[in-house]
């Protein structure tokens, strides 16, 4: 049995033991890289954590913990009556306006994961605080993520149109930013009818003060407020019974602006310009923003650490690590060539064949360099002149991109790690589950309408 098919049935065994005997599959995937890393690909320390994914394990810890800070200082219950507002209280309409947030950022640049980093805590916040299901918020921001995300001036349309434009093949800028639009567009719309969309345009309109509870202004979120309706905004929560009373220029329960959340505003401001413009680090700014905010104002902060998402961390930093092992030991590239695409000689199966390695490697690593594997690998047969070389290509990106939704590629993991007061392995197991539906049906339906008919 060769190493490279020990080291993928070793991945299914972490999956079995993690899926029923409910152990983290990041520390299993940690021993897992451990073991197949000394044992078969004969790797040192050096090279097993050659894989370990820092600058995401910043990402998460970094976004979580502002965000955490954001929940206790009420700023995001204050966000989410602003976005009621904007819709004139129609719930319905939230998971919309969040899918188009995060594709309008990254249509005009912002990297996929930032776009969800900044949007995710603050959709999902809402989702929790008003019933909405949390998968069908989450999966709304990462599709529109993708939704936007290779529009001509974006970061995936420029890679995977200066890799066509290296390998000579013919190339539609447009072709390829509306192939993703559309596709990750009507798997939005399925979703939302799936998932109880249809369900919260029964609910009609609510007011910002419904959404987030009329009792919260000054105190902890979702807390009644003193009778006098001013308060600190340290989260001091009052007698039960008291009442509050609005001034006269707001409606009452209305959550009001206090310099703690001033400051967060200006921090989540300030994140999304060093992200954006500055092209910073979306982790260490998001760190060291949590950081300034946690030393102004500690008794805001002081549980905030304990919230970050650690299981995830653990979870995600483990997985990708033992994939990491994968790849120096060559088990992608085996998979694409030699025993795998390379040898095959029907063009249309070895198409089909190339989107579902692209789907099923990208649900667990980067997105970017599977399209910068599989592309070159596709010049061969598109050489041929029997595919075209347009369809073939959107296929392959979309295919590569629109599988992150699973919990295992970058945004999943910040999907799941920003989602507050859920059940985290309930919400792993519905990501995992639809992931694994994204990953069986949407490489063939692209393969089907946009590689058969020979477009390009």
């Amino acid at each position: 049995m060769s190493s490279e098919l020990i080291s993928i049935l070793v991945l299914v065994v972490v999956f079995v033991i993690a899926t029923t005997r409910s152990v983290n599959m990041g520390a299993l995937a940690f021993a897992a890289a451990f073991g197949v890393g000394e044992l078969v690909a004969d790797l040192d320390a050096d090279g097993i954590f050659a894989g370990f994914p820092g600058d995401l394990f910043v990402v998460l810890v970094g976004v979580t913990y502002l965000f955490a800070i954001a929940r206790a200082n009420g700023t995001t219950d204050w966000l989410v009556q602003a976005a009621i507002r904007l819709v004139r209280g129609r719930v319905a309409l939230i998971p919309w306006v969040m899918f188009a947030l995060t594709g309008a950022l990254t249509a005009i640049g912002a990297v996929s994961p930032a776009a969800v980093a900044i949007v995710a805590p603050i959709a999902l916040s809402f989702a929790v605080r008003h019933g909405i299901s949390p998968l069908l918020m989450g999966v709304m921001v990462v599709h529109g993520a993708q939704a936007g995300g290779f529009s001509p001036i974006s970061i995936y349309g420029t890679i995977v149109n200066g890799i066509v434009e290296r390998e000579k093949l013919p190339g539609n800028e447009i072709a390829l930013f509306l192939a993703s639009l559309f596709t990750n567009l009507v798997i939005a719309a399925v979703v939302f009818v799936l998932f109880g969309g249809l369900k919260l345009w029964k609910q009609g309109a609510v007011s910002p003060q419904e959404a987030t509870g009329s009792g919260a202004t000054d105190g902890a979120p979702g807390a009644p407020v003193s009778g006098s309706g001013t308060g600190t905004g340290t989260g001091t929560v009052a007698s039960p019974t008291a009442t509050a009373v609005a001034s006269p220029t707001e409606a009452p329960g209305a959550i009001r602006l206090t310099p703690a959340r001033i400051a967060t505003l200006v921090a989540l401001v300030a994140l999304v310009v060093a992200v954006l413009v500055l092209d910073l680090d979306a982790g260490l700014t998001a760190i060291t923003l949590a950081v300034v905010l946690s030393t102004a104002w500690p008794r805001d902060s002081k549980r905030a650490v304990g919230e970050i998402a650690w299981s995830t961390v653990l979870l995600i930093c483990g997985v990708l690590t033992y994939v990491g092992v994968l790849q120096e030991m060559g088990t992608i590239k085996w998979a694409g060539e030699g025993e795998g695409v390379g040898g095959i000689g029907v063009p249309l199966l070895a198409a089909v064949l190339l989107c579902y390695i692209g789907a099923i490697v990208s649900a667990f690593a980067s997105s970017v360099g599977i399209m910068g594997a599989l592309i070159p690998l596709a010049v061969p047969f598109l050489a041929q002149g029997q595919i075209g070389a347009v369809g073939m290509v959107a296929a392959l990106a979309v295919s590569a991109t629109v599988v992150d939704v699973s919990p295992f590629s970058t945004n999943g993991a910040l999907v799941l790690a920003a989602a507050p007061d859920v059940d985290r392995e309930r919400f792993l197991r519905q990501l995992m589950v639809y992931g694994g539906i994204v990953v069986a049906v949407v490489p063939a339906v692209v393969w089907l309408v946009m590689v058969v008919p020979g477009f390009g």
